[in-house]
């Protein structure tokens, strides 16, 4: 799967900015549009690898901190290297456990099918150096978002592909033997947890119901949709998304992806109040945002309308290049009025935060309460 726009994008904007040679700013304005259209069409090539080959995402419903019997837990992004791992371990006696951005893995058809894929363990990367300390079996990192080891599980972990760290060994050509045999080596677990988690939406699965959220929509009974996404970090200020999650009105749609969904998708939102609309749909990974493009063309297709004009509204956490990646790409195709947070990046300088601003309406989060009734008046 490969995109010729995509390569010469890459090679254009690396070009210009290391080489230090142009300061012109209309010109990294446009630069920085073309880096955000080449950021959804690698969303969508990616989304499209990932359908083809084990299908579209069905919601799912998912075990949450239960552990049992041989396991691995598999962080990271990677649904390939997890696809390789099932096939290689079925019928072995382990489990497997999601961790993280793995999650929305449980709602692939030709994932889902193997027995052994049990549940997810852990929230948002930050918390591994604790979770995998604790984690009583084998751990595989398949890509971004592993930390430094700070611990003794150094000998049980592996790492695949981009991903790799000191005195842990790396998984070679896919095959995995090094990590079952440390699985089958550890003791079993029999960790109990009546928590569960909803995942495994997708475009495809949420356009289908379209007919019926349009009605629900002139009828009243939808307000307006609440994109809540974006990649989580440590600290206090992430606590702004679950406030504004649980505050939200009955008659409101939550629509999230990333790990950021970490901080609120504990809580059981219900249905919209008169239709079986679910308040909270889970797209995926970070890089399944191209989902929440494409339901918002698809709405604003059906209601004959621009996509800034749709009952919409995008608030985001970010914490590093694949959220700026986003960002620009939701820029790209015109969309304004976008909310992000905890803060500005230390790399957002005074004067660049003023130019976004003032071009695409970005605004940084500020108090729950004030924001969310901006949003739901406008």
């Amino acid at each position: 799967y490969t995109d010729p726009f995509v390569d010469t994008t890459t090679h254009e904007a690396l070009y210009m900015t290391l080489t230090n040679s142009n300061f012109n700013v209309q010109e990294h304005l446009d630069m920085a549009m073309k880096v955000g259209r080449a950021a959804i069409r690698v969303m969508e090539l990616l989304d499209r690898a990932h359908t083809e080959r084990l299908g579209i995402p069905q919601p799912v419903r998912v075990t949450q901190n239960k552990i049992e019997g041989k396991c691995i837990l598999v962080t990271g992004h990677n649904l390939f290297a997890l696809e390789q791992l099932l096939k290689q371990t079925e019928g072995k006696g382990i489990n497997i456990y999601t961790h993280s951005e793995m999650l929305p893995a449980h709602g692939y058809p030709q994932l889902k099918k193997y027995k052994h894929l049990k549940g997810n363990v852990g929230k948002a990367w930050y918390d591994q150096r604790r979770l995998f300390e604790k984690f009583p079996g084998a751990i595989l990192a398949t890509t971004n978002c592993v930390m430094p080891i700070k611990g003794s599980y150094a000998d049980r972990m592996f790492s695949y592909d981009v991903a790799g760290l000191e005195h842990v060994q790396k998984i070679e050509n896919d095959d995995f033997t090094p990590l079952i045999e440390k699985a089958l080596q550890l003791p079993e677990a029999n960790i109990e947890s009546e928590e569960t988690l909803v995942t495994g939406f997708h475009h495809e699965t949420v356009i289908q119901i379209a007919p019926e959220i349009i009605q629900a929509v002139k009828e009243g009974k939808i307000q307006r949709f609440f994109v809540i996404a974006g990649c989580d970090a440590p600290g206090k200020g992430g606590e702004y998304y679950r406030s504004l999650a649980t505050s939200l009105p009955k008659n409101t749609v939550i629509l999230t992806t990333s790990c950021g969904k970490f901080r609120f998708n504990d809580v059981d939102y219900g249905v919209v109040p008169g239709t079986n609309i679910p308040r909270y749909i889970d797209l995926g990974q970070c890089n399944n945002s191209i989902s929440t493009v494409k339901i918002a063309m698809a709405l604003a297709e059906a209601f004959g309308c621009e996509v800034n004009e749709l009952p919409v509204s995008i608030v985001l956490s970010w914490f590093e290049q694949k959220a700026v990646a986003i960002l620009l790409g939701l820029f790209s195709l015109g969309i304004q009025d976008i909310r992000i947070g905890p803060k500005a990046p230390h790399f957002i300088s005074e004067g660049v935060l003023r130019v976004l601003q003032d071009m695409f309406g970005l605004k940084l989060i500020g108090d729950v309460e004030e924001d969310m009734q901006a949003m739901l008046a406008h």
